[in-house]
């Protein structure tokens, strides 16, 4: 007896992923209307074009739910997926930088059509190391940690992942994009976390993350912000930890963004000021409208408004965490995992970055932040857990009819 997917559609994923897809479009309103009346434009030119890839990722969802899992497991098309996107971000080094970051790729008159191949990478990194990891759980079963890293990476080269992850980290990287080679980085080890390996090497890794990221910090403190940046690439890098140690030393440079999320955080108190009201967007918070954007919804919506939001956020992110845990097959395991990391690095990132807690990196909040390349990235990414959901159930209720009708 064949069971039709959809009726096994997990709604518990699915509503909170357009609740807050629809709150999202909302607010790129809010937050760009102003900007481009300033430039004398048409204030929804940029939530129409997030509405645009809004209904492609709702296109996106429908094709990826329906297609049968073995598919998207197939070899073939995860290393035409690599190699596409190891073009795009070589090719995103001959355009012009945004931010001090070669991370976009333009199309169309005037570069109208902006791909971001490091937002794909996210998503691109937890299918490839869920479908490397799932063919050796037999090794890590046996030999642990020790599975992932035997034998010598040199005459398989192209076919080891830890080759594979540190070329794509490193590209990210080099282009540069702090905040998101952090994303992919971390992402990287909530998988190998994730790969069925001993708990104990989890804290093992996040300790060794922490400390290291606590040398860092006290490194530059001591030798100084300015000695860092003299290094080739990462100038732009220096300015954001000067930021961090102190916003208010250079507030209308380096310390610019920090200090006016502080002022629109304050303005908000707890109810905040309406929607639409923020002072900070109309031209005092630079980046209102994607990096900053949590915090334009502060100071509109107030701490409750942010907090709810925040609430669907962990909601959405624990139903997805929830799928990973009942999934049987390792594969779908870490997929779900992997999409959940995702998000919560995202979120911790960049509501750390707005609030001082760590160096602010550019990263973008899910589904408020103006940013189409992010939204499809997360559609795709959910597309995925429901699928995979959709697909345990599935089994689980063939074998249930085929005992009841033994």
């Amino acid at each position: 007896m064949k069971i039709d997917k959809k009726h096994l559609l997990n709604y518990s994923i699915l509503i909170p992923y357009m609740i807050l897809s629809i709150i999202g479009l909302v607010m790129v309103y809010s937050t760009t209307s102003a900007l481009q009346i300033q430039k004398g434009g048409n204030p929804f030119s940029m939530v129409i074009t997030q509405a645009a890839f809004w209904v492609l990722s709702l296109g996106f969802i429908y094709m990826i739910y329906r297609m049968k899992l073995s598919f998207l497991r197939q070899k073939k098309l995860i290393v035409v997926v690599l190699l596409a996107e190891v073009a795009m971000l070589v090719a995103s080094r001959f355009f012009d930088p945004v931010n001090g970051a070669h991370g976009w790729i333009r199309l169309g008159p005037g570069g109208i059509i902006g791909l971001q191949p490091a937002e794909y990478l996210k998503l691109i990194i937890i299918w490839y190391l869920a479908d490397k990891f799932s063919q050796m759980q037999d090794d890590i079963r046996v030999y642990d940690y020790q599975a992932l890293i035997k034998g010598s990476w040199i005459p398989k080269a192209f076919n080891d992942w830890r080759v594979v992850s540190l070329a794509f980290l490193a590209l990210v990287g080099s282009l540069p994009d702090l905040g998101n080679a952090t994303i992919i980085g971390l992402i990287m080890v909530v998988m190998i976390s994730a790969s069925g390996i001993g708990y104990r090497w989890f804290s093992t890794i996040i300790a060794g993350i922490v400390l290291g990221a606590f040398v860092l910090l006290s490194t530059i403190r001591i030798l100084g912000v300015e000695l860092v940046a003299k290094i080739p690439v990462f100038g732009y890098i220096a300015r954001r930890f000067a930021a961090y140690f102190n916003p208010f030393v250079d507030a209308t440079e380096s310390g610019l963004q920090l200090a006016n999320s502080y002022y629109a955080m304050s303005n908000g108190g707890w109810f905040g000021l309406g929607l639409g009201n923020s002072i900070e967007k109309n031209g005092y918070l630079p980046e209102a409208h994607t990096d900053f954007a949590f915090s334009i919804v502060i100071e509109e919506l107030g701490f409750l408004g942010g907090s709810l939001i925040l609430g669907l956020l962990v909601f959405l992110i624990l139903r997805i965490i929830v799928v990973g845990i009942r999934a049987r097959n390792p594969f779908n395991s870490m997929m779900a995992f992997g999409v959940a990391a995702m998000l919560l690095i995202q979120i911790f990132i960049n509501v750390g970055g707005i609030s001082g807690v760590i160096p602010a990196t550019g990263v973008t909040f899910p589904f408020i932040s103006q940013g189409g390349n992010s939204l499809l990235t997360i559609s795709i990414g959910i597309a995925f857990v429901l699928n995979i959901d959709a697909n345990e159930k599935r089994v689980l209720l063939q074998e249930e009819i085929e005992r009841t009708l033994a």
